[in-house]
């Protein structure tokens, strides 16, 4: 029992294709990018709902989100109105018509990687909008599924390698073999168990009982391994249907996403194509336009050429008439210097002399003094001096 519970066990774990875990960067790299692919989808299948409720979610989303999902239902009734004029015949011709809108194909396919951009750039903003999944049309619920399929399809086929496939079926091959060897050696041991059975049925009839209990328990055991026997293959038949069926699912899937793409493929090749005649158009006028500026460009620097050669000469001219004024003012200045030099000095002498001047006037107006009162102090004296003689001889008469 404990065997057939190991073998049991270890067939379990080699069918199963989901214990591997992812252990290659490229593996993990395929996955985050269809992740990001299934994050977007399902952003960008919520657009339409958001500008409907734009009213509601503006505060919420914030004014760069806002506008930008103003231009994008701009650019959506634009491309609707274009589709319907197309079809009731309007005045544009079918060639205008295509580069118009292949121009708003690519304006909305800027729009809408603009708005993911924004919103994506809000982590908060967009766990809030996966609430609002309940809104989503069904074909764009229907396909983010089938998106999700085809992640998950091919996260097993990433997850299971060439080697491990070989492994599962030799391990199947192993199982089919063990159980064939086990099918020989019971029939083999049941052969054997007969012969000695009938050829020691007379010389053993005291050991009736023992044999007895050894064929039953070779029964038993001969059940018990034909029940292990029968749930191994069991199992096996049953893994072997389930991968069977999912196998033929993934090819009907994997065969109607080659059908779209395929369809895809003819509507993008078609379409490249009508734009690729209108970029050689586009291409060819603009030749002709830079040819023209070229010739213009030529005409308009030929005459500038001119223009600088003129100016050139009469900058050269008036630098030279430059060079001689600056020499002539160099020897005027140093002439300037030296009389104002000469001035300095003549007017220090002149300072020097007035300040001699004023000395000498003062001390001659100091001695002038002095001498005036020496004179006026001697005048007095000999007034003095002749009045006391007078009284002297009137007092001896």
């Amino acid at each position: 029992a404990t065997r057939k519970a190991t073998i049991t066990l270890d067939a379990m774990k080699m069918l199963d294709p989901h214990r591997l875990k992812p252990d290659s960067i490229e593996t993990e790299r395929i996955i985050t990018v269809l992740d990001e692919a299934i994050a977007k989808l399902e952003l960008s299948s919520l657009i339409p709902h958001i500008i409907d409720s734009l009213d509601r979610l503006a505060d919420v989303l914030g004014p760069e989100i806002t506008s930008s999902l103003i231009e994008h239902q701009k650019l959506s009734n634009e491309m609707e109105h274009l589709l319907a004029s197309s079809g009731e015949g309007d005045s544009m011709t079918a060639e205008e018509q295509r580069g118009r809108l292949w121009l708003l194909e690519q304006h909305l396919k800027c729009s809408v990687r603009n708005v993911l951009r924004l919103l994506r750039a809000n982590p908060s903003l967009c766990q809030a909008l996966k609430y609002e999944a309940w809104v989503r049309e069904s074909p764009a619920e229907a396909f983010i599924k089938a998106f999700g399929e085809f992640r998950n399809f091919m996260l097993e086929r990433l997850l299971t390698s060439p080697v491990e496939e070989e492994e599962k079926i030799q391990f199947m091959e192993a199982i089919s073999l063990q159980i064939k060897k086990n099918t020989e050696a019971i029939t083999a041991l049941q052969a054997e168990l007969a012969a000695a059975i009938w050829t020691r049925e007379e010389e053993i009839h005291k050991k009736d009982n023992v044999i007895k209990d050894l064929k039953k328990s070779m029964q038993d055991l001969t059940k018990d391994f034909k029940a292990g026997i029968q749930q191994i293959k069991q199992e096996g038949e049953k893994q072997q249907e389930e991968e069977l069926q999912a196998s033929q699912a993934r090819c009907a899937r994997l065969q109607q996403d080659v059908q779209q793409l395929e369809a895809q493929l003819n509507a993008l090749v078609l379409e490249h194509r009508a734009s690729e005649l209108a970029l050689r158009k586009r291409k060819c006028r603009v030749e002709t336009e830079i040819v023209n500026w070229i010739q213009k460009y030529d005409a308009d620097m030929g005459e500038k050429q001119a223009e600088y050669e003129e100016v050139h000469a009469a900058y050269a001219e008036e630098k030279a008439q430059l060079s001689l004024l600056m020499e002539k003012h160099a020897v005027l200045f140093q002439e300037y210097s030296q009389i104002e030099e000469e001035r300095r000095i003549r007017q220090n002498k002149e300072e020097q002399a007035l300040k001699e001047l004023n000395t000498m006037t003062l001390a001659a107006t100091r001695i002038q003094a002095f001498w005036r009162g020496y004179l006026v102090r001697s005048l007095f004296k000999s007034k003095r001096k002749k009045k006391k003689k007078g009284k002297g001889k009137k007092t001896k008469k």
